[in-house]
């Protein structure tokens, strides 16, 4: 029988019908089969082919399918392409960058980012760092068009052999697109996009162009993009300034941070980074003597001391304002410069005054124990570390060390990388004759001593000196300010920024004890009362809406007729009440708004002696009203903003208010100073030999210690409490738990202004920093975009801010009864 195909023939046929009968796979694969069918038919029958009518059908159905493949992939690429980002847009791209917050002096004291990167020009990346990453990322980089074809079409045989789609091909071009527009996805069809604007970049791009957005964008690891951010993180130096093992280290990371991360994973670090440096011998960038001899280099990791360790509650008060202001993505994206008002010298001095002051009180109350312990909390004490570690150690330091070991009179503690061990002269406070009280595994609070010898140099493996210390819940606050200007110089918001993040300066409402009675004693002056006036200090009672209140004073004590001016100085609480009582509280209340104080204060009498609840940022601006002559100068923390380009935002000036007339702030002044010099805060007076002038306060049950004070140039206060308001004990009066660390930051702020005076009775008014104008209040304009008045190469900014004028306020009604119970009347106790 003639038949048309051989038994062989014919069975490829049936699995040929087959495959069409019963077809799988995507479209683009069954067109390709389909072609591929066909051309086999023609090759199987020869030129002996008896119809040629059937083969030229099938010459024209194979080209007709590899038009539509050709069509439809083109098709598919303008499609995906759409939505793609235009070249334009790419070439005027600026990547997130980091905001960085400088102090006075120009130093970084804090930065914020979504992505910590630094750019800096093709220039500024070292030959050494190009040729490593072309090594190990693109070796054709410098030949090829954005896509390496050998290594393209090895990826997609093995794809479409595995059936997965992690094989690797992409040419630094290709990466940038893909981090620049793409998600991580590994789909042909973002691929496909992918390759499209590839090609796009690279038609519009130069190389050198290419590869520094690639090496301003990539990711390295640790929230660092860059390697200029890369560099500064693991080495803390500019990438310029990278050797050969610390290129090859950062070469070796794009493939996968995390992975390959030098701290967390260094042995798998160095391995990759050892094959960066094979690689470039391989291509003849470096010797092979070269290679041996930074393959034999250890990873010299430096790591990044973060910059907003020591003034971190300040840090965060500007991050806040500048998110009001800007918005969130302005402030962590667009690389911003904030010029801040920070003194990074006094900023030193107040973190240590708080915690040297509240150590002071923790060893005035003994030693309470309740230590954490690492062992009991099923932690590991092998790989256990704490916060505190992340730092260097330094004398005078206080942080958070485990206990190691316990013998009878020693007890060995690790502080991260650096040990010490404690005596019994080092807890002898504790009034503890052994060190059973102590265990391994306890979290103990120490405080780093001087070494005998300073002049030594401090090496990682030096043990250092430390004493016991305490830290049982106790807090304390400080904010200064520059009297000239409002800046704020210095701001401690607690004990530990790290523990918790609540800053007890601007955040925290307290009850103010007497440091309340300045604006008690100012409304009074203000109608009519003179400081030399008598006013009896006796038992009295007052009518309040919640019946009869008679207060006392300490230790019932009274001290009968006495000037207005000696009440003030012995804080007495009677002559407070009397004089409120007589201009009206709502006056006294009027008052203390003027002066800055926005919290909320009902109208009830007991306020008159500290019964408010009011943060100590408004009580410090407040106080600066009087060595200012009456006026109120809005404290504030930044000085100007700017684009990275060195453009400068606008920005609102300081609010300046005259909030009393010179005559009333000098009589003020009078009182203020008889407090340091006579009264409850003649430590300070005794200590400093300087004028200074303050109040002390301290409230119901002694849960608040407060003193609010100030020189000609500073105003500066001070708080101490529990945050949950328990009592600090009794007697732990303002004068003796907040006026010392007032008094350790104030050493420091007067120093070099040993002729600094205050206005003498009839002198003219005082000169501030800030141009002082008469007119409407705008000071919530803006200001003229070239304006520079806030130069911080300026010492004493001046800002042409118009004087807002504040008259007196006058309550002579009664206090109107109402269904609310006063507060609580404040324990008297001298402060």
């Amino acid at each position: 029988m003639n038949t048309l195909f051989t038994n062989d023939e014919q069975e490829q046929d049936e699995q040929r019908k087959a495959a069409r009968a019963t077809p799988s796979g995507p479209k683009w694969k069954l067109a390709l089969n389909h072609a591929k069918l066909i051309l086999d038919q023609i090759l199987l029958r020869g030129p002996d082919y008896p119809s040629r009518k059937i083969a030229t059908k099938a010459m024209f159905w194979t080209l007709l399918s590899m038009s539509a493949l050709f069509g439809a992939m083109s098709g598919l690429m303008v499609v995906y392409s759409i939505d793609l980002p235009q070249m334009e847009e790419l070439a005027k791209y600026r990547p997130n960058t980091t905001t960085e917050l400088l102090d006075v002096n120009g130093k970084v004291i804090g930065s914020f980012a979504l992505e910590r990167r630094v750019v800096v020009p093709y220039s500024d990346f070292p030959v050494v760092l190009r040729d490593a990453i072309i090594s190990i990322e693109d070796k054709s980089f410098e030949r090829n068009w954005g896509i390496n074809l050998v290594r393209a079409v090895g990826a997609a045989y093995a794809d479409m052999h595995t059936h997965s789609r992690a094989q690797g091909s992409s040419t630094l071009t290709m990466q940038l697109a893909r981090n620049l527009f793409l998600s991580a996805q590994k789909t042909y069809w973002r691929k496909l996009q992918e390759i499209f604007l590839t090609v796009q970049i690279e038609r519009r791009f130069s190389k050198n162009q290419i590869f520094e957005l690639y090496a301003n964008q990539i990711y390295l690891g640790h929230g660092r993009y860059g390697f200029e951010a890369g560099s500064e993180f693991y080495f803390s130096k500019h990438v310029k300034d990278l050797t050969l093992p610390e290129a090859a280290l950062l070469a070796a990371l794009p493939k996968g941070p995390e992975q390959y991360s030098p701290i967390r994973n260094p042995e798998r670090a160095l391995k990759r980074r050892n094959l960066v440096l094979s690689e470039m011998e391989h291509d003849g960038k470096i010797t092979p003597e070269r290679a041996a001899e930074a393959e034999a280099t250890p990873l010299g990791l430096k790591i990044e001391v973060a910059p907003n360790s020591e003034a971190p509650y300040f840090v965060e008060e500007v991050r806040r304002q500048l998110e009001r202001e800007y918005g969130v993505d302005e402030v962590h994206g667009a690389g911003l410069r904030v010029y801040t008002t920070l003194n990074m010298d006094l900023q030193r001095v107040a973190n240590k005054a708080v915690l040297d002051g509240t150590a002071r009180y923790e060893r005035r109350h003994g030693w309470k124990g309740n230590l954490q312990n690492v062992i009991a909390g099923g932690l590991d004490p092998a790989t256990y570390k704490h916060p505190d570690w992340n730092q260097t150690a330094v004398p005078g330091d206080y942080v958070h060390g485990m206990v190691t070991a316990v013998t009878p009179k020693r007890v060995d503690v690790k502080l991260g990388n650096r040990t010490t061990a404690l005596t019994p002269a080092d807890w002898v406070w504790t009034q503890q004759a052994s060190s059973s009280f102590l265990k391994v595994g306890d979290l103990i609070y120490v405080r780093i001593e001087p070494v005998a010898d300073a002049t030594l140099p401090v090496l990682p493996s030096t043990p250092l000196h430390a004493t016991l210390q305490q830290d049982s819940g106790v807090q304390g606050s400080m904010m200064a300010v520059d009297n000239a200007n409002g800046e704020v110089l210095a701001m401690v918001g607690g004990r530990d920024f790290y523990l918790s993040q609540f800053n007890r300066a601007t955040q925290s409402v307290r009850q103010v004890g007497s440091s309340f009675k300045p604006y008690v004693f100012t409304a009074a002056l203000e109608a009519g009362t003179k400081i030399t006036d008598i006013v009896v200090d006796a038992p009295t009672s007052f009518p309040t809406p919640g019946g009869w209140y008679t207060p006392r004073d300490y230790e019932a004590g009274f001290a009968g007729a006495m000037t207005v001016q000696s009440a003030f100085e012995q804080s007495r609480n009677i002559p407070a009440l009397k004089l409120a009582a007589k201009v009206g509280i709502r006056t006294v209340i009027a008052v203390a708004h003027r002066f800055g104080i926005t919290s909320e204060i009902p109208p009830f009498l007991p306020i008159a002696i500290g019964a408010a609840d009011i943060t100590l940022a408004e009580q410090v601006g407040a106080y600066s009203v009087f060595p200012n002559d009456g006026i109120r100068i809005a404290p504030h923390y930044i000085r100007k903003v700017t684009q990275p380009d060195g453009v400068p935002l606008d920005a609102k000036k300081p609010a300046v208010t005259e909030v009393i007339s010179v005559e009333i702030a000098r009589q003020m002044m009078t009182l203020l100073k008889g407090v340091v010099l006579r009264g409850t805060a003649a430590t300070a007076a005794g200590e400093l030999h300087h004028p200074l002038g303050g109040k002390t306060g301290t409230t119901n049950d002694f849960t608040d210690a407060w003193f609010i004070g100030f020189s000609p140039s500073v105003t500066c206060g001070t708080w101490i409490g529990f945050d949950n308001r328990q009592t600090l004990g009794k007697g732990e009066q303002g004068a003796k738990a907040a006026l010392p660390m007032w008094i350790d930051f104030m050493k420091a702020a007067i120093v070099g202004k040993d002729d600094e005076q205050f206005p003498s009775a009839g002198a003219p008014k005082k000169v501030l920093a800030v141009q002082v104008t008469h007119g409407d209040d705008d000071s919530d304009k803006q200001p003229d975009k070239d304006d520079d008045s806030a130069d911080p190469d300026s010492a004493t900014p001046k800002a042409a801010v118009p004087i807002v004028r504040q008259p007196p306020v006058t309550d002579t009604t009664p206090l109107t009864p109402t269904p609310q119970a006063p507060p609580a009347a404040p324990a008297p106790q001298p402060n």
